[in-house]
């Protein structure tokens, strides 16, 4: 969560600066600081969470794949 947190931070005053710059304006500024990187973190945070998932699941198909094998192996060296 740490990560998410510098993240956010980090988002929050490059849309600021940003939307300053091209508007001159704090109140637009601020709202877009606000608004959009909220939203992006928010979307970050499933987003590695998707990612850990699929990582997870590789994992485990590598797993039952070389178990698959391995039985298989032996199964064969029964007959």
């Amino acid at each position: 969560m740490t990560k998410t947190i510098t993240f956010a931070v980090m988002h929050f005053t490059i849309a600021f600066s940003v939307a300053y710059l091209l508007t001159g304006s704090f109140i637009v500024g601020g709202l877009v600081a606000i608004v959009e990187p909220a939203i992006n973190t928010v979307a970050f945070y499933f987003h590695e969470r998707f990612w850990a998932k699929l990582e997870s699941a590789k994992k485990t198909t590598k797993f039952n794949s070389t178990w698959q094998a391995a039985s298989e192996s032996y199964a064969l060296r029964g007959l």
